[in-house]
């Protein structure tokens, strides 16, 4: 008999349906599980899944059973990839359920941050419009997305997708490639040039030690046009004090975030403290979560699980 633990359920919405995988199996479900937990929980585990439960060496040390970490998401950074290679412990992500939502909320974002839907909606509310005695009134920026420039960072399923909806939109779309890079991939731009051209700048790539700040002080310090800032992807690609002050400075025009660097943020943490500005939109990590992706996400779970245990393993990061 199989025994699968599913450490955070409710980091899935409850209109999801979890279905039984069709082996034998006993499943045991948290709500959700602090750090300190994991350990005991997983002891006597074959299978786990977590999606924001941090599954770390000290954990792996006790789980002698387990066989498969089922990732109930595509970043995996909260497993120790490491040790569960060493151990021999397979790990799986889901891949490819995001395609739509993610790339239609970062529209979401570009879109209300660019026309200033946001403060003029919060002004008619208050009665600006009635003030004005006239049939528009113009105390907010507007601009067009058709014509500017977007660089996208990380150009993977996701930040494809968002290319070929900018590319509707009528925008100049630039791909830029690794920060630091030496050689460039056919379609690519220099990451430093990205920065100085771009009107528009989303983050799509996953949190790596490589990635991590990878848009800082220095990189806000070459945005020339003044960009937006759009990250639906982790919120550690950004240094977010870096990112107050390039706001307060005028480097940038606004951000539009749906990642922090942790979750939830503290009070007094920088992107808390800019998140009432105008010009600044976060959403608390929601830009994955329409009712299709996340169904699409729970189902690819079980069938990642279904295929380890028939020996057919996919998506496999170890």
């Amino acid at each position: 008999m199989i025994r699968i633990v599913f450490l955070d359920r409710d980091t899935l919405s409850p209109e999801t349906l979890v279905r039984a995988p069709a082996v034998p199996h006993e499943m045991v479900v948290h709500a959700r599980t602090a750090p300190h937990e994991v350990a005991e929980r997983i002891r006597d585990a074959d299978v786990v899944i977590t999606n924001k439960a941090p599954v770390r060496a000290e954990a792996l040390a006790g789980a002698t059973k387990l066989k498969l970490i089922a990732v109930s998401a595509t970043g995996t950074d909260i497993v120790d990839l490491v040790e569960a290679k060493a151990r021999g412990i397979a790990v799986c992500n889901i891949r490819n359920y995001a395609k739509h939502t993610v790339p239609e909320h970062t529209f979401a974002l570009m879109l209300a941050l660019r026309r200033s839907i946001l403060p003029y909606r919060q002004s008619a509310i208050e009665g600006r419009w009635q003030q004005a005695a006239q049939f528009c009134y113009f105390d907010y920026p507007i601009a067009d997305l058709g014509g500017s420039t977007l660089g996208i960072i990380g150009h993977g399923t996701l930040g494809q997708s968002v290319g070929k909806i900018a590319e509707a939109f009528g925008m100049t779309v630039l791909a830029a490639g690794r920060r630091g890079a030496t050689g460039l991939k056919p379609g690519q731009t220099a990451f430093d040039e990205v920065l100085k051209r771009s009107d528009v700048i989303t983050l799509h790539c996953p949190l790596t030690p490589e990635t991590r700040g990878v848009i800082g002080a220095r990189e806000f310090a070459l945005m020339e046009r003044k960009p937006l800032l759009i990250n639906t992807g982790r919120g550690g690609l950004v240094d977010e004090l870096a990112l107050e002050k390039a706001l307060d400075a005028g480097q940038i025009s606004g951000a539009g975030f749906d990642v922090t660097d942790g979750e939830p943020p503290v009070a007094d943490s920088p992107m808390m403290r800019i998140a009432s500005r105008e010009n600044v939109i976060l959403t608390p990590h929601v830009a994955w979560a329409s009712r299709e992706a996340i169904q699409t996400l729970a189902d690819q779970l079980i069938e990642n699980i279904e295929l380890f245990l028939l020996g057919k393993p996919r998506n496999l990061v170890t």
